[in-house]
């Protein structure tokens, strides 16, 4: 089992629970190293005086802030470990906000959190029930390695996951770094706008994580096996050029019908597990109505309460139910809809 890189307590209210911090993420970039033209030769770097051009020890090496050009104030490891915020033990929910309000580019890395021991894991659960219940994030701030970090808190599946976030004035105003950017307050043109809703109302897919994986780490190490057999390399074709303004209308229709095509013949195509000797008609029809019958069902045991589950458990309901605009839904949206499809 890992090894937690922070230890402490988490606190809401009065509640105490002794938890650890786990590396939620790994890195799988591929690594290349420096080597000199024609040979096997690694490449070193050297710190060097940039007057003098000579090599400089690593101890004779201090941090200088630069005030004008050229004016430095030195400052010393110990002077920055004095003032350093010391390792906080405790990791305070100071309040709690709708995830829907914390914007995903004040998003930066993800812990998990775990209890400290098994006589924990009541406490564990009921603040992770309560913050899925909620669709809640707890936000506290954390002293970690020498740095405070702004963080929120949420429940995701059966863990909670500690998020660090960037602080405000680290996000850039896209106003400032984007060159051009269309005014809110131009009307589009509604035909466009009701096309381009159905394109995506079209693709619209369910949420799989590992469905997707990094090509470009596959086509690196590709391109590193052939080039060890002496094979040619095949380089990846040109991006489509841009959309014309003018032709946008009859893009986004040509979109809708590509992926509504796709749609049916993939539905054509699908085999009909555990029917290879299909009866008749008849049975036909008492199987595809046993299957839509399922369908309404399946948002909804018998007897159970709708409103006991937590959002992300309604979502599931209503993905296996087919229920439509599930993905915008509320939760009370998504009760009402689970209980229609039930009636």
């Amino acid at each position: 089992m890992a090894r937690p890189i922070w230890t402490g307590v988490l606190t809401f209210g009065l509640v105490t629970l002794p938890v650890g911090l786990y590396t939620a993420t790994e890195d799988h970039t591929v690594h290349f190293h420096q080597l000199q033209r024609g040979t096997s030769d690694r490449i070193r770097n050297k710190r060097v005086n940039e007057r003098t051009g000579k090599e400089v020890a690593p101890e004779r090496i201090v941090k200088g802030y630069e005030l004008d050009e050229g004016e430095y104030v030195v400052v010393e490891p110990e002077e920055l470990e004095g003032i350093a915020p010391g390792r906080s033990k405790a990791i305070e929910l100071a309040g709690f906000v709708d995830l829907h309000q914390v914007a995903p580019v004040y998003f930066a890395r993800a812990y998990y959190v775990g209890p400290r021991g098994k006589e924990y894991l009541k406490v564990y659960e009921l603040l992770r029930a309560a913050l899925e219940r909620s669709d809640k994030a707890g936000i506290a701030t954390l002293t970690m390695r020498g740095k405070e970090y702004l963080t929120a808190l949420r429940a995701q599946q059966d863990v909670l996951v500690l998020h660090t976030l960037h602080w405000a004035d680290e996000v850039r105003d896209p106003a400032d770094v984007v060159p051009e950017l269309p005014q809110r307050r131009t009307k589009a043109d509604s035909k466009e706008l009701r096309t381009a809703q159905q394109l995506i109302d079209a693709l619209t897919i369910d949420w799989d994580p590992g469905e997707y994986h990094d090509t470009y780490e596959e086509r690196v190490k590709k391109l590193v096996a052939a080039k060890r057999k002496g094979e040619e390399v095949v380089g990846e074709p040109e991006p489509p050029e841009a959309t014309n303004v003018i032709d946008l209308m009859e893009a986004l229709s040509r979109s809708v019908e590509q992926s509504r095509s796709r749609g049916r013949k993939a539905a054509r195509e699908k085999p009909a597990a555990g029917r290879k000797e299909a009866g008749s008609v008849a049975s036909r029809k008492a199987t595809a109505a046993r299957k839509q019958s399922r369908k309404r069902t399946a948002g909804r045991k018998e007897g159970e309460d709708l409103g006991a589950l937590s959002k992300a458990e309604l979502r599931q309901r209503a993905s296996a139910a087919g229920v439509p605009g599930r993905s915008k839904m509320t939760r009370d949206q998504l009760v009402k809809a689970l209980a229609g499809q039930a009636a």
